[in-house]
């Protein structure tokens, strides 16, 4: 019993641990660059089968909708039923939908392929948390994210380098098509890999599984008997409410310029809420393991760090949206010039995000509020080149350097965050955690995207293109001033949390 207790703590570590992440990141890169690359190829796509600018919208949107709906759920069925299992039905179901994508003849089956790639991916992504969570300990934790922020920075960039690269390549006609198929080959590649290295049984919680959720339940012999009789609970009944929720919420920001009706769905999706939490708390009341343990929002560092978190991809989520439309729409850059303007930011994030991994156990929320000034600083001087520009004085392509600073905050904030607000999480609930997690940021990305455009196209009805990215710009700025003012909020916190227990100590 005491070794069981022992290793409930500390667990052996997985000697296919490295396999396994690098497995889970490219599923990850791959699911990522499916929200990026297609910024760059509205223009292809539009032209190849036919699509209103209300298709072309729900192209966009379609993706992260599902994407967003599915990942609460999806995150507590991994922890429940098996989260190898879950990360290749999503990978299967990402790559089946990309196949379709890519093949689509007509804007209604583009739509649906997209909007099951995104569910594909809404699957993929709280398994990979989880099984983060589940194989990696300490100061290996802080590195696994550091690679994590690494792919999420790259594919960012990356995914409208690849777009333009592809339709420079193939022609506007078969590159966009592309965007999708050069999906199909890494993903057969990783559910190879996963099947090969992931822990067997893939369809039920491992051993080490078992023993982490043991050393946090209730060791007595009822407690035990309430784990088993509970520990394969789904909460359906929580899983619609806070899905139909969640879509209740995002649909009016992602179809209400289209559809000005939407906008009465708000209402509806805080009545849906305050009845899936009202319902979540019954469900504990009665010994029922509930879809989401609300404790968990009472766990400072993982509330603070999803506020920082979706506020972060509130604000910068926008940039590279913008850039794609200033660029091609405004100045004329072709799909690949306006793709290479986030090369160097990729490199940057690809280095800050190595960094901040390795440091962020020793800095702490530090390494995120420099990575904030580095953001802010990226924004201002990004303003600066887009105002000489308009008035002749420098070329668009300083964009270079300034986007870079973008580059760094990428690295510097992603993967400390995301390893500060998963580091307090028992293991058994890291799935649903991480669904959670990534359910904020993109929350926050289809907030944000929707309020920015609004901003930009707004202004440019009144004014120049310039003006309007430098407007929409500096709207970006406020919000990240507020997730500026959140985060050093969680560093007071954490600096009187720690004098506290150093008096503790030595009283």
């Amino acid at each position: 019993m005491l070794i069981d207790r022992q290793q409930a703590i500390h667990p052996t570590p997985d000697p296919a641990r490295w396999h396994i992440l690098a497995v889970l990141l490219t599923a990850q890169f791959m699911s990522l660059v499916g929200i990026s690359i297609v910024n760059v190829v509205l223009p292809s796509i539009q032209q190849g089968v036919g699509a209103s600018q209300a298709d072309l919208q729900w192209v966009l949107s379609g993706y992260s909708l599902a994407f967003g709906v599915v990942l609460i759920a999806a995150g507590r069925a991994g922890d429940v039923l098996g989260r190898g299992a879950f990360f290749i039905i999503g990978v299967a179901i990402f790559t089946l939908a990309s196949v379709v994508a890519g093949l689509a003849t007509d804007p209604l089956s583009l739509n649906i392929a997209r909007f099951v790639q995104g569910a594909g991916s809404g699957l993929i992504n709280p398994q990979v948390m989880g099984m983060m969570q589940q194989n990696f300990r300490g100061r290996e934790l802080g590195k696994a994210y550091g690679f994590f922020g690494t792919v999420a920075g790259i594919s960012v960039a990356v995914g409208p380098l690849l777009g333009g690269v592809l339709i420079a390549l193939l022609g506007a006609g078969a590159g966009w098509r592309w965007t999708f198929l050069v999906n199909v080959p890494i993903a057969l590649t990783t559910i190879i890999l996963a099947c090969r290295w992931f822990p067997r049984p893939l369809f039920s919680r491992t051993e080490r599984e078992r023993l982490d959720a043991r050393g946090n339940a209730q060791r007595n012999a009822q407690g035990m008997q309430q784990t088993r009789r509970d520990s394969r609970d789904l909460d359906p009944v929580g899983c619609v409410l806070l899905g139909l929720a969640v879509l209740t919420f995002l649909l009016p920001f992602v179809q209400g310029r289209e559809t000005a009706w939407v906008w009465w769905l708000l209402p509806t999706s805080l009545v849906l809420l305050g009845l899936w939490i009202a319902w979540e708390r019954s469900y504990a009341s009665r010994g029922r393991f509930p879809m989401v343990d609300l404790t968990l929002f009472g766990i400072g560092s993982f509330s603070l760090g999803n506020i920082i978190g979706g506020l972060y991809y509130l604000g910068i989520t926008s940039v590279w949206v913008l850039v794609a439309i200033y660029t091609q729409q405004g100045q004329g850059f072709s799909a690949l010039q306006a793709g290479l303007l986030g090369l160097p930011s990729a490199l940057f994030a690809a280095a800050s995000s190595h960094w901040a991994g390795r440091r962020v156990t020793d800095y702490g929320r530090k390494i995120v509020i420099w990575g904030i000034f580095s953001a802010l600083l990226g924004l201002g001087l990004s303003i600066g080149v887009i105002e000489l520009h308009a008035i002749g004085n420098v070329s668009l392509w300083w964009l270079l350097v300034t986007l870079s600073f973008m580059g760094i905050a990428q690295g510097a904030i992603i993967s400390p965050n995301q390893t500060l607000t998963m580091l307090e999480v028992p293991v058994e609930q890291s799935g649903t955690a991480g669904g959670l997690t990534q359910a904020f940021q993109r929350i926050g990305t289809a907030v944000g995207i929707a309020m920015i455009t609004a901003v930009f196209f707004s202004t440019l009805r009144l004014s120049t293109w310039d003006t309007a990215m430098s407007v929409a710009l500096a709207s970006i700025g406020m919000v990240v001033v507020i997730t500026l003012i959140v985060a050093l909020g969680d560093q007071r916190r954490r600096n009187a949390n720690g004098r506290q227990e150093r008096a503790s100590i030595s009283a």
